[in-house]
């Protein structure tokens, strides 16, 4: 499993390097720390994660490696959101951690059915609801979307220490109604999907400007490009 994480992440850079998403850089020096392993994790700032965080952890696949890493070092609660049919049985069938609170929905621009397109390779976990080389146009399912308000005034939220998110292309359309939600939030963590799009650098340019523009600061950025972790300054 370790070599095939370390052959997954070379792919990855390769892919990011000629994908053309290497256009930002860091805009805040922070202290900061790997959580998870080298395939699902993410950079966290641990200086500004409190005991008992609240974590939303958006897109499980069949790794939460990241999340068990938070609750060990930080005790947080860790609610996770996967619509994946593959991953909501993974869950089913295997042990996650006390304070872990999985949910089979994802999170979308409004609360809706749609449809979601599965991957080609049948190893793969990750569907999106976009149509892009790695997914199965004539293979999908429905599933259930939430939007951010919904969801964080149902589980009663109003403030998250730590947003990760790893959605297969849909933060480009997500991310403004987070930022516009009212709900505070720490640190932002999402792995991004240019190389889904033809405008796919146009489309980063966007979201990382919109993100600049509500005081999120990049403070660490992975060794592929794709994770990229922001912290609330203003």
């Amino acid at each position: 499993m370790e070599r095939n994480d370390r052959l997954k992440r070379f792919e990855y850079w390769v892919k990011a390097r000629i994908g053309k998403i290497a256009f930002i850089d860091i805009e805040e020096k922070r202290e900061k720390a790997w959580y998870g392993n080298g395939y699902g994790g993410f950079y966290v700032d641990p200086t500004l994660v409190p005991a008992n965080a609240i974590v939303y952890s958006f897109g499980i696949g069949e790794d939460i490696s990241f999340d068990k890493a938070m609750i060990a070092k930080h005790g947080c609660k860790v609610y996770g959101f996967d619509p994946t049919p593959k991953s909501i049985n993974w869950v089913k069938n295997n042990e996650t951690p006390e304070t872990f609170y999985f949910h089979p929905f994802g999170i979308g621009e409004k609360t809706e059915h749609v449809i979601f397109h599965l991957p080609k390779n049948k190893d793969h976990v990750s569907g999106s609801v976009y149509d892009h080389s790695l997914v199965d146009e004539h293979n999908s399912v429905e599933v259930l979307l939430k939007s951010f308000t919904d969801i964080t005034q149902d589980l009663g939220h109003r403030h998250i220490d730590v947003l990760k998110m790893d959605i297969e292309g849909s933060e480009y359309v997500v991310m403004e109604g987070i930022l516009n939600s009212g709900i505070s939030i720490g640190q932002i963590l999402v792995e991004t999907h240019e190389r889904f799009f033809a405008d796919g650098k146009a489309k980063g340019q966007k979201f990382f400007s919109l993100l600049h523009d509500h005081g999120y600061r990049i403070f660490a950025i992975s060794d592929t490009y794709q994770e990229i972790s922001l912290v609330k300054t203003k």
